[in-house]
């Protein structure tokens, strides 16, 4: 069993623990992720780490309450046991070498990308970064990207915050002026991340993407995440969860993983809505 020490709600839909978890602290990496039940009945679910603590002996997690499990982990609180966090697992974010990185990241796939602007700082690089959200409702972790980059850069859809536009629109004015960089890192919706490689396809400058919006048992074994990846004029099946998260940017086909993804979106509602009864009736 493992307990909440902390729980802050990060925006309505976004919720932050901090888990105690000393064996999975202890080898954390950025981009790497868990995988937890919250009990003994419940269903197993990736998440990615968003931050770690070797001296406490704590993991971070930030979830989007979308499903059922995230439903039931958003009700419990600090003081409460998740029945099993397992990890770390996944390939974490190579680093090495880069002197000056771009991060962009796209609602709560900042989470993802913040432990990796952490890291990067720590190690000298030079670090620019990008985060969007719809709304200002919605907006996470701006203090936090504050203070791990070199240069920060809001942007709402609506305006509402920042500056109004995508993330595409302060990257192409970087390029357009000359900017350049050792790579670009972006975490968030997959359309969000197709339209980034897109943007900086022209550039050369390497693009790393991750597809953990795709993982679902996160042990390769059911499929969902598998990829397929285009290089030199061949095609190949990758899987997320094993393979990655991280993969070239350039070698994705983006399409196909965006169709995979709306297979279980039906069925996610669903289950987020009876569980929302379910507790509905428990308070009565």
């Amino acid at each position: 069993m493992y307990r909440i020490v902390k729980k802050t709600p990060l925006n309505p839909t976004v919720t932050l623990m901090e888990i105690e978890a000393p064996f999975v602290a202890a080898k954390a990496q950025p981009g790497q992720f868990i995988i937890l039940r919250t009990d003994s009945d419940g269903e197993r679910i990736p998440l990615t780490i968003a931050g770690y603590d070797r001296d406490k002996g704590t993991v971070t997690i930030i979830f989007q309450i979308v499903g059922a499990t995230t439903e039931k982990l958003n009700h419990k609180n600090e003081g409460d046991f998740i029945q099993d966090f397992a990890g770390p697992l996944g390939v974490a974010t190579k680093t090495d070498g880069l002197k000056k990185v771009c991060i962009v990241g796209g609602g709560v796939g900042c989470a993802i990308a913040l432990p990796i602007a952490r890291k990067l700082k720590e190690q000298g690089t030079n670090v620019t970064s990008i985060i969007g959200f719809r709304t200002k409702d919605l907006l996470i972790l701006e203090d936090e990207f504050r203070a791990a980059s070199d240069s920060l850069t809001v942007m709402t859809d609506d305006g509402s915050y920042g500056r109004e536009g995508n993330v595409c629109v302060p990257l192409n004015e970087m390029f357009a002026n000359g900017e350049t960089f050792d790579e670009v890192i972006t975490i968030g919706p997959l359309i969000m991340m197709k339209f980034v490689v897109e943007a900086t396809r022209p550039t050369g400058i390497p693009c790393t993407v991750s597809m953990n919006p795709i993982m679902i048992d996160g042990t390769g074994m059911c499929g969902g995440c598998r990829l397929t990846i285009h290089r030199d004029g061949k095609s190949e099946m990758k899987f997320a969860c094993v393979d990655g998260p991280d993969f070239n940017g350039y070698e994705v086909d983006f399409d196909e993983a965006m169709s995979r993804g709306r297979t279980y979106f039906d069925f996610e509602r669903h289950a987020h809505e009876q569980t929302c009864n379910l507790f509905k009736k428990e308070v009565q």
